[in-house]
């Protein structure tokens, strides 16, 4: 039978992988084409935070936040923010006001975020093992390439 340019035989299941999983080399891809499995990226990132795709008007980052951690109450006056937490469980917090943080729910495997632009927010570790997530920036929040191993380095050189 000829299926096109198709990669997979017609009755393979859908979530067999047709070659092994591989590492992912964790950097800065963008601006150029790329297609990566955003789950095993997550779960394969340790730093705080890693940029893994910069373009003109998106961008792709990785981050690990450490049991008890939190992102850090911040806002973004001019992007939209897309979290998906693939590993953990922690509070989101969101606000129009610094002070006011009145929308506030659980948060898990498989869930996601929707942050608009000018909401105050955080994200805070409440489980027992790293919150492993990506988050998409629109239009990208951080220098192309930035790697902050650690949260007080994020702090440190703050990058929005």
């Amino acid at each position: 039978m000829y299926y096109g340019y198709y990669p997979y035989y017609f009755n393979q299941p859908t979530n067999t992988p047709c070659f092994p999983q591989q590492l992912i080399k964790l950097r800065d891809y963008g601006p150029n084409p790329f297609v990566v499995n955003l789950k095993e990226a997550a779960k394969q990132n340790n730093n705080y935070r890693t940029v893994l795709w910069t373009g003109p008007h998106l961008q792709a980052v990785l981050m690990s936040i450490i049991v008890g951690g939190e992102i850090g109450l911040e806002v973004h006056p001019n992007l939209d923010q897309f979290i998906r937490i693939e590993e953990g469980q922690g509070i989101i917090q969101m606000g129009n006001r610094k002070d006011r943080l009145d929308f506030q729910r659980m948060v898990y495997d498989n869930y996601a975020i929707f942050i608009p632009a000018g909401k105050w927010h955080n994200l805070i570790n409440t489980g027992c093992k790293p919150i492993k997530l990506y988050t998409i920036y629109a239009p990208p929040a951080h220098p192309r390439g930035t790697v902050h191993i650690t949260k007080e380095e994020a702090e440190k050189n703050h990058s929005y």
